[in-house]
């Protein structure tokens, strides 16, 4: 059964963060807010919450996980940036953009894309998900939470622990965070290719 936690969506409370994150460095896989709607999240070497996740998801080993990154510098360990693509990304952070890069070697290889070795990362514009990634060191490993045949992702938590309450460990709800997924833009051949449009503008890609 899935723990619930209340969190205050502007100031959130620190305990809760503490204890969701003790739980994410014990494998737990959660549930969490995003500025563009609910992931699914667990820690990057989590192989049982990789597993859980293409479970839950149905999803083949061509999906481009993410890595939620609480800065710059943070994502900067785990993917290759020139300069270009630096300044490009840059304007674009935090938000609602994740970014398809070339992976460096402190990205677990069943995270990659089998042919391309690349992974997705973003820095999210979310209080809840920055307290926790901050708390947490680290990046979480990270995947849109829209379940198999439905057309758009979940954004209730309380839906959210009684459909998923024995597949995840942890709902982090701080209210409604949208529907809308992130806008994907690849840079992994040096220019930028918008793969799916969602709640970033585009325009400054196009």
């Amino acid at each position: 059964m899935a723990k619930y936690f209340d969190v205050h969506p502007e100031n959130p409370q620190q305990r809760s963060i503490s204890n969701v994150v003790d739980l994410i460095r014990s494998g737990a896989l959660v549930a969490y807010p995003t500025d563009s709607c609910f992931a699914l999240g667990c820690q990057l070497g989590n192989r049982d919450g990789i597993g859980r996740i293409r479970s839950i998801r149905n999803l083949d080993d061509r999906h481009h996980f993410t890595l939620v990154c609480q800065n710059f510098a943070q994502l900067s360990q785990f993917v290759h940036v020139d300069n270009d693509v630096f300044r490009a990304i840059k304007a674009a952070t935090p938000g609602s953009y994740t970014f398809i890069l070339p992976a460096t070697k402190e990205v677990p290889r069943q995270l990659l894309h089998p042919k391309k070795k690349t992974v997705g990362v973003r820095i999210p514009d979310h209080v809840v998900a920055q307290a926790l990634l901050a708390n947490l060191g680290e990046p979480l490993l990270s995947s849109t939470l829209l379940l198999p045949g439905e057309d758009e992702p979940m954004t209730q938590g309380w839906e959210i622990k009684e459909r998923l309450d024995h597949v995840v460990d942890a709902v982090v709800d701080s209210g409604d965070c949208g529907t809308e997924p992130t806008t994907v833009i690849d840079f992994s051949s040096g220019e930028a290719e918008i793969v799916r449009r969602g709640a970033g503008d585009t325009a400054r890609f196009e």
